[in-house]
């Protein structure tokens, strides 16, 4: 398959670190240094939803495509106001999509994931064009009393179509089972035949270990992948690294060995925005050309499970 259309859309309110010193314990001074994050784009009275539509209307704008063209849909979410019916097929009834639709919950390597599938759905010969939307907003995940989480994440939505081709060039999906690395539990109903009701804890996270795990995952999935495609680093025109922490970057741009100018970065002004990330790095370069037609784009997403991927796309 290749990508033949994005799109994404972002919440208007932006969310300084300041803004975070009015009730946290924190300034821009501590979280800048840690993290890389200056501002994050928050939720207020969108709805989700409504971003991944829009998001997905923009790529399939691009695209030149209707919803109507589209085989099958995949949705990358972790968490939203609907426990059912899933965030596809609510925002396949704004779309007027009635290909098959599904979630998936593979945190913020999701839209890798969707990749993988789409191009295995497409190989088998069962899909042809293939919308994927990555809506995402973790900042309901956490707890804004929690310095250590809260300044991490943004919400956001973005979207790729994608048509018959040959440019992903391959896909690597990886797991390191750990739940008790990063994760978050909700309150479940109790039942006539078990009286204690789950509750609720917001998002809790491993800083160290996490860091470890994304930093390896990633640059060793990055070697293994180009190694079984038969290329080298020096034939990699981009790297589109999940935008978790500006430290994770800078410490696989070490690791790999390869200089600044292959990795753009967002982080500063949208945070950690879970699956959405990606996608939504991508869309902003596509739109302002940075690409060209040949250009190699490695991808690498890494977070909670523990899962990482790694994707190399020929533009």
């Amino acid at each position: 398959m290749r990508i033949i259309g994005t799109g994404s859309a972002i919440p208007k309110m932006a969310v300084t670190n300041d803004m975070l010193s009015q009730f946290l314990d924190t300034s821009d001074e501590w979280i800048v240094p840690r993290t890389g994050i200056r501002t994050r784009h928050v939720i207020t009275d969108e709805k989700l939803e409504d971003l991944g539509t829009l998001a997905a209307s923009r790529a399939l704008e691009m695209a030149g495509l209707r919803a109507e063209d589209i085989d099958f849909f995949l949705c990358s979410n972790v968490i939203c106001e609907y426990a059912t019916p899933s965030l596809s097929c609510i925002i396949a009834s704004k779309l007027g999509i009635t290909a098959p639709c599904i979630d998936i919950n593979c945190a913020c390597p999701g839209f890798l994931y969707a990749m993988d599938i789409a191009e295995t759905y497409y190989k088998a010969g069962k899909a042809r064009n293939v919308l994927i939307v990555c809506a995402e907003e973790p900042t309901k995940m956490c707890d804004w009393n929690d310095r250590s989480t809260c300044v991490l994440f943004g919400d956001g939505a973005a979207a790729a179509v994608l048509g018959p081709g040959e440019n992903i060039l391959g896909t690597r999906l990886h797991s390191q089972p750990a739940p008790d690395k990063i994760w978050e539990t909700i309150p479940l109903n109790s039942t006539p035949y078990s009286q204690t009701c789950t509750s609720a804890v917001p998002l809790q996270m491993k800083g160290r270990e996490v860091f470890k795990f994304a930093v390896n995952a990633s640059t060793t999935e990055v070697e293994a992948l180009l190694k079984e495609l038969g290329m080298t680093k020096e034939q990699v025109s981009w790297y589109m690294v999940h935008q978790a922490n500006i430290r994770i970057i800078d410490a696989i741009k070490q690791y790999l060995g390869e200089p600044e100018e292959k990795f753009p970065t967002n982080i500063h002004d949208h945070g950690n925005s879970s699956s959405a990330s990606c996608l939504i790095l991508l869309d902003e370069c596509n739109r302002k050309g940075l690409f060209k037609e040949g250009d190699i784009l490695v991808f690498s997403a890494f977070g909670a499970g523990l899962l990482s991927a790694a994707a190399v796309v020929r533009w």
